[in-house]
C-alpha cells in the first residue's frame, strides 16, 4: 500500500456523500493531525523539485473533505470514544468507521448500509458469518431475517462463549446510528475489562428503537491483528494499478514453504 489504513476509511466516506469526519485521537497520535493537514513546506518543495503529480496528491489529501478532531483522553471503549464525539456530532444520525476494518468493496458495504437506514428508519450495523469458534473475538447478533442479507437485530452479546453466542453473525466495523445512542452511553456501564462498549450501547437502544444488521459482501479485512494486516496490505497492494502487477510476479517467483 502507498497510504496509511486511516486515508482509504476517509476516502470510503468520501465517496458515499460524507462532507465531515470526525477523527477520535488520543495522545501519541498527532502524526495522524499533520497528515491530513497542508504543509506549505511540502509543498514548495514539490513544486520546484516538479513534482507535479505528487504534489497534486498531497493536495487533494488535505482538501478532500472537513475533518475534525476529537481527544479520546482515557481508553475507555469504543463507546467512550463513539460518546466524546457527541458534541460535534450533534443531534443527527452518523456513521462510525473503525479503520482496522476493511472491505473489498469498500464503499457499497457503506452504501447499502445508508441505503437501509433509509427504508428502515433504524440504526444499521455491519456483520459478517464466522466460523463459531471465533465468536468470543467479537460482538454478535441474534437475528432475525427480513430481506436478503438484511437482519433485524433482536439481541446482541459482547465477546461470547461458543455456548452463549446467539449466531455466527459477527460485527465488523461500521455502523450508522441513531443520536440517541448517546443517550444509551452515557448510562451504559463499563464491562469485564473497565471498557463501554458500543455493543453493549447499542443493545440498550434496542428497548427503545428498532436496529438492523446488514451481512456484508466480499472480503473483510481485520487490519487489527498481524495477519490481518498483512493480508489487507497484500489484498490492497495487488489492486493497486502500478504496483500490482509487480507484486503479483514476485509472489509467484516465491519458493513454495
Amino acid at each position: 500500500m502507498d497510504k496509511p489504513i486511516i486515508q482509504y476509511v476517509v476516502e470510503e466516506a468520501v465517496s458515499c456523500g460524507v462532507e465531515m469526519v470526525i477523527i477520535v485521537t488520543s495522545l501519541g497520535k498527532r502524526a495522524m493531525e499533520d497528515y491530513f493537514d497542508r504543509s506549505a513546506d511540502l509543498e514548495h518543495f514539490l513544486a520546484q523539485k516538479g513534482q507535479t503529480q505528487l504534489l497534486e496528491k498531497i493536495r487533494q489529501l488535505s482538501s478532500m473533505v472537513d475533518i475534525r478532531y476529537v481527544r479520546q483522553k482515557e481508553q475507555l471503549g469504543l463507546g467512550h470514544a463513539v460518546y466524546v464525539a457527541r458534541q460535534v456530532v450533534g443531534n443527527e444520525p452518523f456513521i462510525v468507521m473503525l479503520p482496522d476494518d476493511l472491505f473489498e468493496q469498500q464503499g457499497a458495504v457503506l452504501k447499502r448500509m445508508l441505503e437501509i437506514f433509509e427504508r428502515y428508519r433504524g440504526s444499521v450495523i455491519a456483520v459478517r458469518r464466522i466460523d463459531r469458534s471465533q465468536v468470543s473475538r467479537y460482538g454478535i447478533i441474534e437475528p432475525r431475517k427480513i430481506a436478503e442479507r438484511v437482519y433485524q437485530v433482536t439481541s446482541m452479546v459482547e465477546k461470547p462463549t461458543v455456548e452463549q453466542a446467539p449466531s455466527d453473525l459477527a460485527i465488523v466495523g461500521r455502523y450508522v446510528l441513531t443520536p440517541e445512542i448517546f443517550e444509551e452511553l452515557e448510562s451504559t456501564p463499563p464491562g469485564a475489562v473497565g471498557e463501554i462498549q458500543i455493543t453493549d450501547g447499542i443493545g440498550r437502544l434496542l428497548r427503545t428503537q428498532p436496529v438492523y444488521a446488514y451481512e456484508v459482501e466480499g472480503e473483510h479485512y481485520d487490519a487489527g491483528t498481524p495477519l490481518g494486516w498483512i493480508q489487507a496490505t497484500i489484498a490492497l497492494a495487488l489492486k493497486h494499478p502500478e504496483m500490482g502487477p509487480a507484486i503479483r510476479e514476485y509472489l509467484k517467483k516465491l519458493p513454495p514453504c
